[in-house]
C-alpha cells in the first residue's frame, strides 16, 4: 500500500483534532466540575443525574411542606394556650363569684361582663389562621370557624344538622414523605362548642357559680388533652423533619458521586493529554514536508 504526503497530513490532522476535542472535555469538565455536562458524554451518568436530581428536588418539596406542617400546629397550640388562658381566668373569677359571703350582685354583674369579653375573646381565637387558612375549621380553610348563620344573622359555631359541618370536623392531611401524610389541624369544633355554651350559662340569670366551677376544670382537662394530642404531632414532625435531612444528605452524596468529577485526576488527564498534544504537534512538524515557500525564504 502506497502511503502518500496527503495521507499523512490528513491522518495528522484527524488525530491533532482528536486531541482538540479530548482537552476541550477535559477543560470543560474542570470549567464545570461536573462529568457529564451533555448527555453524549456518558448517557448511564446523565439518566443516574436526573434520577438523583428528582430525589433531591422531591426531598426539598417534602422539607417544604413540614414548614407548612409546622406553621399549622405553632399556630394551633399558640392558639389552644391563649384559650387556656382565658378558662384560667375565667375560673378564677366563677371561684370569687361563687364566694356568697363576700360578692354582691353589683359584683356578680361585674363578673359576668368581664365574662362576656372572655366568650368574645374564644370566639376570636376560634378563627385563627395561619397564613390565610383558619386553622380549626377542618377542610373549610376559607371559612371562619366562628362564622355568621346564613339567613338569620346569629353568628355562632357550626351545628351537626349543617350541610358543611362534615367538612369542619374533617382532617387536614399534608404529605411529607412518600406515602406518609401529617394531620395538621385540630378538630376542635365540639370543644369550642362546649366552652361557648358554659359562657353562655354563665351569662344567664341564677346561674350556679359554685356548678360552674367543675364544669371549668372539666373544659380545662378537655382542653389539655387537645394541646397534648397538638404536641404529640409536633413531636412527629421534627422526628419527619431529621428523617428528611438525613434523606437529603444521602440524596446530595450519591448525586455528588455521580456527576463531580475528581479534580486531581481531571488535571492530571489535563497535563498528559497537553503532553500528548504537543508531542503530536512535534512529530507533526516533521511529517508534513517543506514547501517551495520554505525553500524561498
Amino acid at each position: 500500500m502506497r502511503v502518500t504526503q496527503s495521507m499523512l497530513s490528513n491522518n495528522m490532522l484527524r488525530n491533532l483534532t482528536t486531541s482538540y476535542n479530548k482537552m476541550g472535555k477535559l477543560n470543560d469538565q474542570l470549567t464545570t466540575g461536573k462529568k457529564v455536562n451533555r448527555p453524549s458524554d456518558d448517557p448511564v451518568v446523565a439518566m443516574r443525574g436526573l434520577n438523583y436530581r428528582m430525589q433531591v428536588d422531591k426531598v426539598a418539596q417534602y422539607q417544604r411542606n413540614i414548614g407548612e406542617v409546622n406553621n399549622w400546629l405553632d399556630s394551633t397550640d399558640d392558639a389552644l394556650d391563649k384559650v387556656g388562658q382565658v378558662l384560667h381566668r375565667t375560673k378564677e373569677l366563677v371561684t370569687n363569684a361563687a364566694n356568697s359571703g363576700a360578692m354582691t350582685d353589683s359584683d356578680r354583674d361585674k363578673i359576668k361582663a368581664e365574662l362576656t369579653q372572655l366568650r368574645e375573646q374564644l370566639q376570636d381565637t376560634a378563627n385563627t389562621k395561619s397564613g390565610d387558612k383558619y386553622v380549626f375549621s377542618g377542610t373549610k380553610t376559607s371559612t371562619p370557624l366562628f362564622g355568621v348563620k346564613a339567613g338569620e344573622g346569629e353568628a355562632r359555631f357550626p351545628d351537626e344538622n349543617d350541610a358543611s359541618y362534615k367538612a369542619f370536623t374533617s382532617d387536614v392531611n399534608i404529605d411529607v414523605f412518600d406515602g406518609v401524610k401529617l394531620n395538621v389541624n385540630s378538630n376542635a369544633v365540639e370543644l369550642f362548642k362546649k366552652i361557648d355554651k358554659v359562657f353562655a350559662s354563665l351569662e344567664s340569670e341564677g346561674v350556679d357559680f359554685g356548678k360552674a366551677i367543675g364544669e371549668v376544670d372539666g373544659l380545662m382537662d378537655d382542653l389539655l388533652t387537645e394541646r397534648a394530642d397538638v404536641g404529640a404531632r409536633q413531636n412527629r414532625a421534627e422526628l419527619m423533619n431529621n428523617r428528611l435531612e438525613t434523606q437529603e444528605g444521602i440524596a446530595k452524596k450519591q448525586q455528588s458521586l455521580n456527576e463531580d468529577i475528581d479534580y486531581e485526576k481531571v488535571i492530571t488527564d489535563m497535563i498528559s493529554q497537553e503532553s500528548v498534544h504537543r508531542a503530536a504537534l512535534s512529530v507533526g512538524a516533521r511529517i508534513i514536508q517543506p514547501s517551495l515557500v520554505d525553500f524561498l525564504r
